[in-house]
C-alpha cells in the first residue's frame, strides 16, 4: 500500500469516528411533499424508503426498511411524537411485540440479525397534515433499550 493511500484510509477512519450524527436521508421528494429522516440513535443508522410520496395519501402503500439489530426483540414498543415549532403537540404509543401477541413479523428476532422488510403498510389516516413539522419515532425493547429511532422532517404543501 502506498503511503498516500494509507494516509487517506486513516483520515477516512478518523472522520468516521469523530462524526457525531448520522446524515439526513431522503425518504421521498415530489412537487409538494418532502420527507427526510435522520437516525437519532448515536450508534446506528438504518435504511428506509417509499417509492413515491403520493402513495402515502392512499390507504396502503409500499415501504422498504433494513437494520441490523443491536438488541434482541422479545417485546417492542413504539412512541411517536408530532412536533411543531419545537413543541410536542401529539404523542402516540403502542405495544408492537409481546409474549403471545405480536403484530410484526420480526418479533422474537435476536441481536445481530438483519431485518429487512419490503411490502405494504397501512396507516390509520388518508391525509398528511399540511405544513412543516417533525415526527419523532422511537422503538424500544423490553429492557427499555433503543432498537431504532429517527426524526422525520415533513414538508407538505399538498391540497387535498
Amino acid at each position: 500500500m502506498k503511503t498516500s493511500d494509507a494516509l487517506v484510509l486513516i483520515l477516512v477512519l478518523l472522520y468516521i469516528n469523530t462524526s457525531t450524527e448520522w446524515p439526513t436521508h431522503t425518504v421521498c421528494k415530489e412537487d409538494n411533499l418532502e420527507i427526510h429522516y435522520k437516525s437519532c440513535d448515536p450508534q446506528q443508522d438504518f435504511a428506509f424508503s417509499i417509492d413515491h410520496c403520493s402513495d402515502i395519501t392512499t390507504h396502503t402503500f409500499n415501504i422498504r426498511g433494513a437494520i441490523v439489530l443491536r438488541h434482541s426483540i422479545k417485546e417492542l414498543y413504539v412512541k411517536v411524537d408530532l412536533i411543531i415549532n419545537g413543541k410536542t403537540v401529539l404523542t402516540y404509543s403502542e405495544t408492537l411485540c409481546e409474549p403471545g401477541h405480536s403484530k410484526l413479523i420480526f418479533c422474537g428476532k435476536k441481536k445481530g440479525e438483519h431485518l429487512y422488510y419490503e411490502g405494504p403498510v397501512t396507516l390509520g389516516f388518508k391525509e398528511i397534515p399540511q405544513g412543516d413539522y417533525t415526527i419523532s419515532a422511537k422503538l424500544t425493547n423490553e429492557d427499555h433499550v433503543t432498537v431504532a429511532c429517527a426524526d422525520f422532517t415533513v414538508k407538505n404543501y399538498l391540497d387535498y
